[in-house]
């Protein structure tokens, strides 16, 4: 069992990468703005999935394989770079004011399951997030107790602290309802959020 401070500390350390703008608040940001607050939720639960692959995969020991061998990890960083720069471009497209309108109908039909893959998919291909299981939670875990608990125990504690974050800034958009239903503030979301989206694109690939 994971020792109640080293708790405390990992979320501290961990938390000014989940504040660090990302994919996940760029998919909430955009999903809030154009469908409602109910679009938050598969954003939330595909962003905790990725988190939790992720530690089973550290438990597994496959991230190690991956940040260890410069090609796999290359091949990850790339994968991701090319999913998200993909997401950008089909967002910004999406905002065109030419764009087809998609119907109510349409959106149920798409809606929460793309949601939820689109924030899953940019967190399980994002090897950042990765590192954080390789680099960062080692770091509190107690040598001479069995890992995988203790693992699963501080991917959970990551995953409340960041569904709180989304949540906290989902509440923050939703105060600007007044402005959420006008189409150009949403054309604004939607390219801001595909700008955002390359930008990580481009960065993943480079660094």
């Amino acid at each position: 069992m994971v020792h109640p401070y080293a708790v405390a500390g990992f979320l501290v350390a961990v938390f000014p990468l989940i504040a660090t703008p990302g994919a996940s608040l760029a998919l909430l940001i955009q999903h809030v703005t154009d469908s409602g607050r109910r679009q938050a939720l598969p954003v939330i639960l595909g962003t905790v999935t990725g988190l939790y692959i992720h530690a089973a995969l550290a438990i597994a020991g496959l991230s190690a394989l991956v940040m260890h061998s410069s090609l796999a990890f290359t091949a990850v960083k790339l994968i991701g770079a090319v999913y998200l720069i993909g997401l950008g471009i089909w967002t910004w497209r999406s905002a065109a004011p030419n764009a087809a309108p998609v119907s109510y109908r349409q959106r149920r039909l798409k809606g929460a399951d793309s949601v939820y893959a689109q924030a899953l998919l940019a967190n399980v291909l994002n090897p950042k997030a990765a590192a954080i299981y390789l680099t960062l939670v080692p770091q509190f875990i107690a040598p001479r107790q069995p890992f995988d608990g203790q693992i699963l125990t501080l991917a959970t504690a990551h995953a409340l602290l960041i569904a709180l974050w989304l949540a906290v800034w989902t509440f923050l958009i939703l105060r600007a309802s007044h402005a959420l239903h006008t189409p150009r503030f949403k054309r604004i979301a939607a390219k801001a959020t595909s700008a955002v989206l390359i930008t990580l694109g481009i960065r993943s690939a480079v660094t």
